[in-house]
């Protein structure tokens, strides 16, 4: 069996950047996984990325990119094409630091083999609580690619006739 985390990186208090976390805490209330799953909201771990990383054959990630395209398209990026792409500016401790934290996992001899960002370009980005109608669309599109990722994975997601609460307090 390999070890798989579906992870949403994000922000709750930057508008759109808070895509990751809502989407993951969606996926969660609405699929099962298998144990060999962990659905996690890790909002802005920066450099802290590392544990929750380390031991993990895949690796699913939701969060907002950068684009020049419309808010709410979506962007799919496989390990590869991550780790080929130059590291952005780190304006400050909280980025996630996906690359960087892939590329020492990497050094140490571990990390996972197998990535996916699924990413979605934001429409604002700027302080204040709530997703843009955009991004909400968004939503569904999203949860479709990370449960067929995992089905491709050999993890594949039941979709739950009754939803949990997907416990967003903000």
């Amino acid at each position: 069996m390999t070890k798989v985390a579906v992870v949403g990186l994000g922000n709750i208090l930057v508008g759109d950047d808070a895509f990751g976390p809502y989407a993951v805490r969606q996926f969660d209330a609405h699929y099962d996984v298998d144990g060999d799953v962990d659905v996690l909201d890790l909002g802005t771990p920066g450099l802290d990325l590392a544990p929750h990383l380390d031991g993990l054959d895949a690796l699913i990630v939701v969060d907002t990119v950068s684009g020049d395209a419309a808010p709410g398209t979506l962007r799919l990026y496989r390990k590869e094409e991550l780790l080929a792409r130059p590291a952005p500016s780190r304006t400050n401790p909280h980025q996630p630091g996906v690359k960087e934290t892939l590329l020492v996992l990497e050094l140490e001899g571990g990390g996972p083999a197998e990535v996916l960002l699924v990413g979605v370009v934001p429409e604002r980005v700027e302080t204040g609580v709530g997703l843009s109608d955009a991004l909400r669309d968004a939503v569904p599109g999203v949860l479709d690619q990370v449960a067929a990722e995992l089905a491709r994975l050999g993890h594949p997601a039941t979709r739950r006739e009754v939803a949990r609460d997907p416990a967003i307090w903000w």
